[in-house]
């Protein structure tokens, strides 16, 4: 299945963090903040202005984001966790963010 967003939402993958401390502690998923960092996985067509013309997104699929803790809404589609969000929730473009490995099937 493909979830395409509507207007000025973003579809939005969580980027997960290292599971241990510097130290070699490994911190359980129950007192783990979540992270606040994300891929961009699809993108609405814009926002409507005020005279009906489309404002083109300021991010695409691919970029790496910062977003606020309490941002989006959370919403499982084929059994991934995601987040919808509107593309003002995001605060900005991580540029120079290697890419996340992918695991292998």
């Amino acid at each position: 299945m493909k979830f395409r967003p509507l207007g000025d939402r973003v579809v939005v993958r969580r980027v997960k963090e290292d599971q241990k401390t510097p130290g070699g502690i490994i911190i359980p998923d129950t007192v783990q903040e979540k992270p606040q960092e994300g891929e961009i996985i699809s993108v609405g067509p814009g926002a409507l202005d005020d005279n009906g013309k489309r404002v083109v997104p300021e991010v695409k699929a691919g970029d790496f984001v910062l977003f606020g803790k309490w941002s989006g809404t959370e919403v499982k589609v084929d059994g991934e966790e995601l987040l919808i969000m509107k593309e003002s929730d995001i605060m900005g473009i991580l540029e120079g963010r290697p890419m996340a490995k992918k695991k292998a099937a």
